[in-house]
């Protein structure tokens, strides 16, 4: 069987995650929902996306094909539930909501979601969905337990190294090529899995839920309190509380960082923090690019949504639910602006347009630092995101 995630209608409100990646590539727990679901059936994807994004990320369609919704992390029940989908049906949640659907060549072409003409089969067993952007810090915890659960079945951890205090040490799961020097790790509030060449330097404090992927670092004295995800190739540093980081970032100094999700090809400034809880302890409201206006989260705590390539310099101060879209540069005193719209210069004194050539000289530099090359394709990309401004019509 083919299988392809599609993007749905909640995609506009889960930017600036969705400006640069389909939904299923949103990472929350130790995956990204894509790696879940090709995990479970043990064969690739694609994706049905946005026009603009179809290239980088092809679709590939065949005579029979199982369309997955995106923004929904699998679990046993619903794979099952999936995998026994006939031609013509569709499996919707008691919420309306279609979970997969099995359609030819020809249906695939024409498929809608809000207008379907199939069989539908309800689904009322629980499930995780990532309807808006906060939800994958909240999420977080149970979606490490699962894929913790999902990745270690059947298999051993590589030795503990020693020197190290363990706490619920059979709940702590390590890959091959792990340092761990004279560090804590506490795994009785929830799991915790180290990936392949991860390092954990000395003094730092872990308490799980916790993942850090591969080839990622955690540096001299930092202090995490799960659920907390530190995506591939990352540092973090200082302390972190219920964060995600989807990968290629950095955190690597002093400073808090709690209830926030940042992208890919981010840096926080030394000593930069964000504030998770208002003062007045009331609910937290943030930026919905899809109804293009504050929102009630229905959280107290709510900290960051920083998106791809977006940095900040040395002690930025973010307020509570604070938005920033990709590839803006924030500097300066004071606490910044509740949203700050993509490719932003400045700070809470003075914030103009960053100019484009500019952002691609740094990002290239970025790339490089990695032994990596900034593509024509991922240039237009983000030149067409550019052009379009923050308003754009892709969403």
């Amino acid at each position: 069987m083919n299988y392809i995630l599609f993007d749905t209608l909640r995609r506009k409100h889960l930017l600036p995650f969705t400006y640069l990646r389909p939904c299923a590539d949103i990472r929350v727990g130790i995956l990204t929902i894509r790696e879940k679901w090709e995990k479970y059936l043990s064969t690739k994807t694609s994706s049905l996306t946005q026009p603009y994004l179809q290239e980088k990320f092809p679709i590939v369609a065949k005579e029979d094909n199982i369309l997955l919704n995106g923004t929904v992390c699998p679990n046993p029940t619903l794979v099952e539930a999936v995998l026994g989908l006939g031609p013509n049906q569709a499996l919707v949640s008691h919420e309306n909501y279609i979970l997969a659907m099995h359609v030819s060549a020809a249906e695939l072409k024409e498929f809608d979601e809000e207008e379907t003409d199939v069989e539908e089969i309800e689904f009322d067993a629980p499930y995780t969905k990532i309807n808006n952007t906060w939800d994958i810090f909240s999420k977080n915890g149970s979606e490490i337990e699962a894929d913790f659960k999902l990745l270690t079945k059947d298999r051993k951890s590589a030795d503990l190294p020693e020197g190290n205090n363990y706490i619920a040490a059979e709940n702590i799961f390590i890959e091959e090529g792990v340092k761990i020097t004279y560090a804590s790790l506490n795994a009785s509030s929830g799991p915790i899995y180290i990936g392949k060449d991860a390092e954990i330097m000395e003094g730092v404090l872990i308490r799980g839920p916790f993942a850090l992927c591969d080839h990622s670092t955690v540096k001299m004295g930092a202090k995490i309190y799960g659920p907390t995800t530190v995506g591939p190739e990352s540092k973090v540093g200082g302390e972190l509380n219920n964060v995600v980081i989807f990968g290629l970032s950095n955190k690597g100094h002093d400073g808090f960082l709690g209830n926030s999700v940042i992208g890919e090809w981010c840096n926080i400034g030394a000593d930069s923090n964000n504030s998770n809880l208002k003062n007045t302890y009331e609910e937290v409201k943030l930026w919905d690019y899809g109804q293009e206006h504050f929102v009630k989260t229905g959280l107290q705590f709510c900290g960051l949504m920083m998106g791809d390539h977006s940095k900040c310099g040395i002690n930025t101060m973010f307020n509570t639910g604070t938005v920033v879209g990709i590839h803006s540069n924030i500097f300066g005193d004071g606490f910044q602006r509740n949203f700050i719209p993509s490719f932003s210069w400045g700070g809470v004194h003075k914030q103009e347009r960053y100019n484009f050539d500019r952002a691609m000289k740094v990002t290239e530099a970025v790339f490089k630092r990695r032994g990596r090359e900034l593509d024509e394709q991922e240039k237009a990309l983000l030149k067409l995101i550019y052009e379009m401004g923050e308003q754009n019509r892709l969403v």
